[in-house]
C-alpha cells in the first residue's frame, strides 16, 4: 500500500512540475509579447507531454530530405520530397556528411544518424564558420536567443507538411528575408532545440498543393555560401560543386524559424 502511495505522489509531483513549467513559459511569452496568443504549432513543439515530447521519427525526417536550386522556386514547379529516393542513398555517404556539415540537424539529416549523438556532443561541438548556435531547453531560452540576434519585433514560422505525400506543386513563393534564427527539435525525449543563425541565407514560405488537393506550407532555406556542405552529397543530388551556386532545402515540421516581423500588427504568428 505504501509503495502505491509513493507512486501516486511521484506522478503528482511530475504533473505539478510540468504544469508549473508550462505556466512559466506562457507567462514569459506574454511578458515579451503582450496580448499576443502563443501559436499552437510552437506550443506543441515545446510543451512536454505524451503526445508532443517524443523523438523525431525516421519516417518524419524522410519526408523533407530534399535539395534543389533557388531558381526552382516558382509557381507550378513540381517538387518531390524524397520519400523514396532517400532510401536509395548510401548510409555511408549520409553518415560522412552528417559528421562534417555545418548544420547537423537540418532537413537533410537521416534520423538514424542523429541517434548516434548525445546531447553533449551536439551542444558542445564548436560552431561552424559563419554560424552562431545555441541549445535551447525551454521556450524562454529559445526566445532569448532569437531576440538577442533579431530584436523583439519578430515572429515564428514553421512548415505544415501532410503525412505520406511525396509530390507537391508550388502554388506561390513568399520571400521572408535574409535574417533568420532556425531552431530544430532534436531527437531526444527531453525538449531540446538546436538553434542557430547562419550567414548568407534567404528564407521563404512556399505554399504547396498535392495531387489530391492537400495543402501544405514549406518553410524553405536557401544557402548562398555552400562551402561548408559535404561535396559528395551536394554533387550526388544536384550534380554541382559546393561553393558554386545557391542550394535550398525544405525544413520539416519539427523546426521553428524566428524572423523579423515586418507587419507590426501581426506579431509571432506561426
Amino acid at each position: 500500500m505504501e509503495i502505491g502511495h509513493l507512486i501516486v505522489l511521484a506522478l503528482l509531483c511530475v504533473t505539478l512540475k510540468g504544469a508549473d513549467a508550462s505556466q512559466s513559459a506562457k507567462d514569459y511569452w506574454h511578458s515579451v509579447f503582450p496580448n499576443t496568443r502563443l501559436p499552437k504549432p510552437l506550443w506543441d513543439l515545446v510543451l512536454p507531454s505524451p503526445k508532443t515530447n517524443m523523438p523525431i521519427k525516421v519516417e518524419e525526417e524522410k519526408q523533407y530530405w530534399t535539395l534543389f536550386f533557388e531558381h526552382d522556386l516558382h509557381p507550378r514547379k513540381i517538387m518531390h520530397l524524397g520519400l523514396h529516393k532517400h532510401n536509395d542513398t548510401k548510409n555511408s555517404t549520409i553518415s560522412s556528411w552528417a559528421r562534417t556539415t555545418s548544420q547537423p540537424f537540418g532537413a537533410w539529416l537521416h534520423a538514424k544518424v542523429e541517434e548516434r549523438y548525445n546531447l553533449d556532443e551536439v551542444c558542445g561541438k564548436t560552431a561552424a564558420k559563419g554560424e552562431e548556435k545555441f541549445c535551447a531547453t525551454s521556450l524562454q531560452s529559445m526566445m532569448g536567443f532569437a531576440i538577442s540576434k533579431l530584436g523583439k519585433n519578430i515572429k515564428a514560422i514553421s512548415s505544415s507538411f501532410a503525412q505520406d505525400h511525396d509530390q507537391y506543386v508550388v502554388e506561390e513563393v513568399n520571400k521572408i528575408g535574409e535574417k533568420a534564427v532556425m531552431c530544430h527539435r532534436l531527437n531526444f525525449e527531453n525538449v531540446v532545440f538546436y538553434c542557430h543563425q547562419i550567414n548568407a541565407t534567404t528564407t521563404y514560405m512556399v505554399p504547396l498543393v498535392a495531387s489530391d488537393g492537400t495543402k501544405a506550407k514549406a518553410l524553405t532555406i536557401c544557402h548562398h555560401d555552400t562551402r561548408g556542405m559535404d561535396p559528395i552529397v551536394v554533387y550526388e543530388v544536384l550534380k554541382v560543386k559546393t561553393g558554386t551556386v545557391p542550394v535550398c532545402h525544405f525544413v520539416g515540421n519539427k523546426a521553428i524559424a524566428w524572423v523579423p516581423n515586418l507587419v507590426t500588427s501581426e506579431s509571432c504568428v506561426v
